[in-house]
């Protein structure tokens, strides 16, 4: 039976590409299968010197580096750190970590591109690895749940948490914001040595996916101010404090937070790109990859579905040159969302609620298109009113700051909980 297995290196800074890559310099160096097993000396912990058996020197990542991807060479066998290696059977990333996210699972990685989507992982030991791949989004890395450090798009890199107690801890990576022009790639969590990723946590018997724009995004809400530059808006964008993510904390409910900056029913911000909708990528895996069909593990199943879309349709008026008129747009927008809700209502069944929200210039039409699908039968749409009294809109661009995502929750919360869900 042929198994599959990564090299880890002790000095394990190195990443998994500068021990892939470890282990390749040592098969071109002459240790095949029978010979690896001849020129591999282990400690009582594990880790093995690799040894070429005709020059008799070890395998080491030179200098010590500590970057991905360093150069691997020999060197006369000194027991260095950067000399020591371990063989670890490889398992897809997501075997190891629990997520209801949308992802891609591409094995050795898994690809996203929503805000807001999570990674959780138990490790064992004194330090944990976050292996990433991307430059255009933020991150937080929380340990038994307190935020230990973000990353500001870090790049190709493993970023390590040290300084842990020698025992078990949870691990959390959660992307803070929306990047749907790219596609983001996690590789896993790894542990420090002596360490052990452990089996990956329990999903949540408690589902929410929440659908939406900016607002659900969580754009600009740790802002101190209202006038923002771009780079500005996405440092202090956090869909993890956002009022999906904190409404389904409440409620001990795994979630998706499926918004995309901008976009409307029928009509983006201001009229802008009028060939695309958020229709267009609501069914998207990767938002940026035309025809990406996310295709559904069968784990999400969510009990409820948020619905908020409308802000950008109605919050500028119609344009010179725009194919709408007031009522044309108005009655266009209730067409298209009855059509939006009926998709949610075919992929999910009778069995998920979908909770359909009114807010400003919106909410009359939300809640004439609720009625209708009630009075044909569907009672599982019910409409709710998103009450903005108390809100301070010091989000970036008049957005909702932190403070008022925690007042939405907390107002979304108990009526979520009193909807028939059997929770």
């Amino acid at each position: 039976m042929q198994r599959t297995f990564r090299v880890w290196g002790r000095g394990r800074r190195v990443g998994v590409f500068a021990a892939v890559t470890a282990l390749m310099a040592a098969l071109v160096a002459g240790l095949g299968a029978a010979g690896a097993a001849q020129a591999a000396t282990v400690d009582t912990s594990g880790w093995y010197v690799l040894v070429n058996r005709n020059s008799g020197r070890a395998v080491e990542v030179q200098n010590a580096s500590t970057a991905d991807g360093a150069e691997v060479v020999q060197f006369t066998d000194w027991g260095g750190a950067n000399q020591q290696w371990q063989l670890v059977r490889a398992s897809g990333v997501a075997a190891q970590v629990h997520t209801a996210g949308r992802v891609k699972d591409a094995g050795n990685t898994v690809q996203y591109s929503w805000p807001g989507v999570y990674f959780e992982g138990r490790v064992r030991g004194t330090g944990v690895g976050v292996v990433l791949n991307d430059s255009a989004a933020d991150y937080d890395i929380q340990i038994d749940g307190a935020t230990v450090a973000t990353l500001v798009t870090p790049g190709n890199t493993t970023h390590w948490i040290d300084g842990l107690q020698d025992r078990e801890h949870s691990v959390r990576l959660v992307k803070r914001n929306d990047t749907p022009g790219d596609t983001s790639t996690f590789g896993g969590f790894v542990a420090a040595p002596g360490g052990a990723v452990l089996s990956k946590p329990a999903a949540r018997s408690r589902q929410i996916e929440f659908i939406g724009d900016s607002l659900t995004v969580g754009y600009g809400n740790l802002s101190t101010s209202r006038t923002c530059t771009w780079d500005q808006v996405k440092r202090n964008t956090n869909s993890d404090v956002g009022y999906g993510a904190l409404t389904a904390r409440q409620l001990n409910a795994d979630y998706q937070i499926n918004g995309y900056s901008g976009r409307g029913m029928v009509r983006n911000f201001n009229g802008g790109e009028p060939d695309v909708t958020y229709r267009t990528f609501y069914d998207r895996a990767l938002q940026n990859v035309s025809g990406d069909v996310w295709q559904n593990p069968g784990t999400w199943r969510p009990q409820v579905v948020v619905v908020n879309l409308g802000t950008n349709d109605f919050s500028t008026a119609v344009n010179p040159g725009e194919p709408w008129t007031p009522d044309s747009l108005a009655a266009g927008y209730r067409s298209a969302y009855d059509g939006f809700l009926q998709k949610l209502r075919t992929r999910y069944g009778t069995g998920t609620t979908i909770v359909a929200v009114g807010a400003g210039q919106y909410a009359g039409h939300v809640q004439q298109v609720v009625k209708t699908r009630n009075d044909a039968g569907d009672s599982g749409v019910r409409y709710w009113f998103l009450d903005d009294s108390g809100l301070d809109f010091l989000g970036c661009d008049w957005h909702y700051s932190a403070r008022d995502d925690r007042l939405i929750a907390d107002r979304l919360v108990p009526f979520v909980a009193g909807l028939p869900t059997g929770w």
